[in-house]
Formats: C-alpha cells, sequence, structure tokens
C-alpha cells in the first residue's frame, strides 16, 4: 500500500487475459497446431516480441498480423506445417473471448463508486471493440484506447504517456490494472501507478517493482481501491500489499 493514498483520475485496464479469458483460444489451436493447444503461451509470448520489435524498428502492423505471423513460426519450430489462413482462422475466436467472471463485476463496482476507466490495449480498436461489446463490458469504459492509433505498443513508455493525454491526465494521475508483469513495468517507468492482477500462468517481472498492490483477482483490486479512497481500511484477505 502506498504511504500517501490517492484516488487515481484514470484507472487503465489491460484487455486480453487481465478483462478477458483467452482458454478458448487452446480448442482451435490444437486444431490447427496438431493437439499442441498448451502452445497458447508460447504463441503469446512470441507476439509480444515480434510487436515489440516493430516498435523499436519505427516499423507498424496490426497485432492481428503479427499474431497469424508468429503463430505460423511457432508451428514451424515444433514441426508442425500451418500456412497464414489456417493460423488466422485458428486466431478468430479472439473476437469473442469471454470475460473472467471477476471483471464485470469489478468494473460495475468501480464505475459506481465513480471512478473513470479506460482501456489500453494493444489489440487494433476495431477488435478491441468488438472484444468488449461481445463479453458485455463496453458500458464501462468513458474511452477504450488501442495502440493503433498511436502505432507504437506496450510497453513502450510513450504509449502510456499519450494515454493519459487522451484522458486529460498526467501519468501520476493514472493506473494501469494488468495481468503481465511487462504492462506494469512499462506502465511504471512511464510514471503511472500500476497494480498486477496475480492470473494463473502471471507473474510481475523480478527487476521492477509489481506495483503498489497485486491481487489475484480484479474484485480484490477494486475493493482495494474502494477502501484506500474511503480511509485506507485494511483489508481482511486476498490481497498482498507492494511499497512503490
Amino acid at each position: 500500500m502506498i504511504d500517501d493514498p490517492k484516488r487515481p483520475a484514470i484507472v487503465f485496464f489491460d484487455v486480453n487475459e487481465t478483462l478477458l479469458d483467452l482458454s478458448p483460444l487452446k480448442e482451435s489451436f490444437a486444431q490447427v497446431m496438431e493437439g499442441r493447444g498448451d502452445l497458447l503461451p508460447l504463441w503469446f509470448t512470441t507476439v509480444l516480441q515480434y510487436s515489440l520489435v516493430e516498435t523499436v524498428t519505427r516499423s507498424y502492423r496490426d497485432l492481428d498480423e503479427i499474431a497469424t505471423a508468429c503463430l505460423v513460426m511457432v508451428a514451424g519450430n515444433h514441426g508442425i506445417d500451418l500456412d497464414p489462413e489456417g493460423a488466422k482462422k485458428a486466431i478468430e475466436p479472439l473476437q469473442s473471448l469471454p470475460a473472467h467472471p471477476d471483471a464485470e463485476p469489478a468494473l460495475a463496482k468501480l464505475k459506481e463508486a465513480g471512478f473513470r476507466l479506460a482501456t489500453l490495449t494493444n489489440s487494433p480498436q476495431k477488435i478491441m471493440e468488438e472484444q468488449l461489446a461481445n463479453a458485455g463490458l463496453s458500458g464501462y469504459f468513458t474511452k477504450q484506447l488501442s495502440v493503433s492509433a498511436i502505432e507504437t505498443f506496450k510497453p513502450h513508455v510513450a504509449t502510456y504517456q499519450w494515454a493519459g493525454k487522451q484522458m486529460g491526465a498526467t501519468p501520476a494521475d493514472c493506473m494501469m490494472i494488468a495481468a503481465h508483469g511487462w504492462d506494469i513495468a512499462g506502465a511504471l517507468r512511464a510514471g503511472m501507478r500500476g497494480v498486477f492482477v496475480s492470473r494463473p500462468g502471471s507473474q510481475p517481472y523480478p527487476l521492477v517493482s509489481s506495483g503498489e498492490f497485486t491481487a489475484p483477482d480484479l474484485m480484490t483490486i477494486t475493493n482495494y481501491l474502494i477502501e484506500l479512497w474511503e480511509g485506507g481500511a485494511e483489508l481482511e484477505s486476498g490481497g498482498i500489499g507492494n511499497g512503490s
């Protein structure tokens, strides 16, 4: 817990894995990857790697293009013959992923408490809007921001700083909530506050603070934010305070 509690002006949410459950992708992966649905985390990591290749080489491709190319690469590295059309079909479920069970209740409680909420995702704007609409989450956000508008992928610090400006706030007045250590690292280094959602398989980056609070679910984080604002009441269970 931070020493001087202050309500963030804007709370940003990552989308994939933080709000939306990627597990349905395993079935479509298994269909084109000879039953290797277990390669999903490797593919996701490879997508992040090559999105950053685009950013550091001052280029840009939408994340769906990168995702398709990376699936072909992962397949090839495991002796699986997969063409771009097959790879594209395998990732189509990304547009209709279900929300994690804790996502909508947490967003509803935060909005009711007066928090301004926004998304900040590496997914293209159109796909992100479809994702949130299909998951029933669109109405909770003041703005739905995608890096496609700036053509610079997270975790580049410029992306978080740009997002704050879009909401009329300085980075110090913004908070990033994400289930990715790299996302929290980028937000913190851009001057934002960060809260880490320790979804199964997610770990904070040990060389950077995991933010001011870590919890396994969004409702615990929601209660932390509300109770912090209302006077810093100690949470009964489920959260782990971290010095920022």
